[in-house]
């Protein structure tokens, strides 16, 4: 039997809040949806959200290794593209591929959010 998988939510370790709100909140537009911390000295774990694309982001130590990549599937890539304020390290450009239009963007601790839409591939 196969499970019926409702929802998936990959893990990026992360080594500073602010920077993380700043650049997924502020710059991509997610939800922070919520929190968690054993007590006000423990190291965060956040659940965000963008559209129907769920990440969990982690402080904890051994949760996730830095540099992970995760391809998120998106319609419409060229409006929010376009729709995109500039950010301090990051400029990312579109990339038209066999199976797509793709946008790479790198957080500020090295995971990688690949965008593609597979209906625009100009």
């Amino acid at each position: 039997m196969t499970p019926h998988v409702t929802r998936t939510a990959p893990v990026f370790r992360i080594f500073d809040e602010a920077k993380a709100r700043e650049f997924y909140l502020d710059w991509l537009g997610f939800t922070w949806v919520g929190e968690h911390r054993f007590d006000a000295e423990a190291p965060l774990y956040a659940f965000l959200r963008l559209g129907e694309f769920h990440l969990h982001l982690s402080e904890h130590h051994g949760d996730a290794t830095p540099g992970s990549s995760v391809m998120v599937h998106v319609d419409d890539l060229r409006a929010w593209h376009g729709s995109l304020r500039p950010y301090s390290n990051m400029r990312p450009g579109l990339e038209p591929l066999p199976w797509g239009l793709e946008m790479r963007v790198t957080d500020p601790f090295g995971n990688r959010l690949n965008f593609l839409d597979q209906k625009d591939g100009k």
